[in-house]
């Protein structure tokens, strides 16, 4: 097992061996008390069973931060099964919608039933480690999966890691103009504010290859595991952007950037940004990358 080089706050670096969990419970069980802390999950069901005919059980069973149903399958190690046990397992919660419904509804209330995205359900597979046969196997499927190592480091500390993600494949969109090519739901902004949308989205997935994009009605988000970044459709003069950056740790400015902690808005983020020009774009990108390093 490799070592890992940590810094403490006062600088001294010292070594820590990683390892293994003894059982997959103990990760299984570590992941689902932390879940939207670590996967931007809500819980739902522990070891859900998919009935006799179908004969599973399914790990853990979760809803993310956009509505996207999620099934979350561990492995100890490296485990060769572990995509096609996932993928099983989600083709029959698709052909489930009804009783995951219910499940929400009575879990989660109605309100969270209602903005259940079908159009893209999640398979996140946490394991000891992976083979580059799963990396190019994942790429051969139109599903949303995410691979996320895990490691346990000396006795205090745990962490994931993702391997490789990859966005569900949807059929490709009929041609349509530029002036329409907005988030859905968003009217016809041309001129600036519309190159504007497409340069912030550019920036955005920029940022790293470990990023997938996810498209509501009211926002447009950018994932890495968890939201990082959600932005809304154009409006006339601006574009509003909300951060997972923690805003008491910004220099709040007036018109650019708002602590919007407990006020209601679309997408996820306590860190409002406002963009009408290139110029904020641009000093934008620093809170981009803040956003992007915090989850």
């Amino acid at each position: 097992m490799s070592g890992l080089k940590l810094f403490h706050t006062k600088g001294a670096v010292v070594e820590v061996t990683s390892r293994l969990a003894e059982a997959e419970a103990e990760v299984q069980a570590l992941v689902e008390g932390n879940l939207e802390a670590m996967l931007g999950v809500r819980f739902l069901a522990s070891e859900y069973s998919t009935g006799p005919v179908h004969g599973g059980r399914i790990d853990t069973l979760g809803m993310d931060e956009n509505g996207a149903p999620v099934v979350i399958e561990f492995k100890r190690a490296t485990d060769a099964g572990v995509i096609n046990q996932g993928l099983f397992y989600l083709s029959w919660l698709v052909d489930h919608k009804a009783e995951y419904g219910h499940l929400v509804r009575d879990r989660l209330g109605a309100a969270a039933a209602a903005q259940v995205l079908w159009s893209a359900p999640r398979l996140i597979c946490v394991a000891g480690n992976f083979t580059r046969y799963d990396m190019h196997a994942i790429r051969e499927h139109r599903r949303s999966i995410d691979l996320v190592r895990y490691r346990f480091y000396g006795a205090d500390h745990f962490g994931l890691e993702t391997v490789a993600s990859v966005a569900a494949q949807t059929a490709a969109p009929r041609a349509r103009r530029a002036s329409e090519a907005a988030a859905p739901g968003a009217r016809v902004v041309k001129g600036a504010v519309q190159e504007l949308f497409a340069d912030v989205d550019q920036v955005l997935l920029g940022l790293g290859d470990d990023i997938t994009k996810v498209q509501r009605k009211t926002y447009r988000a950018y994932q890495r595991l968890r939201n990082f970044a959600c932005v809304c459709p154009p409006q006339r003069d601006k574009l509003l952007v909300y951060l997972k950056a923690n805003p008491k740790e910004v220099d709040l400015i007036p018109g650019f950037t708002r602590d919007v902690t407990g006020l209601g808005h679309h997408g996820t983020g306590d860190l409002e940004v406002q963009l009408r020009t290139d110029r904020d774009l641009e000093r934008a990108q620093d809170l981009f990358r803040l956003s992007y390093s915090a989850v």
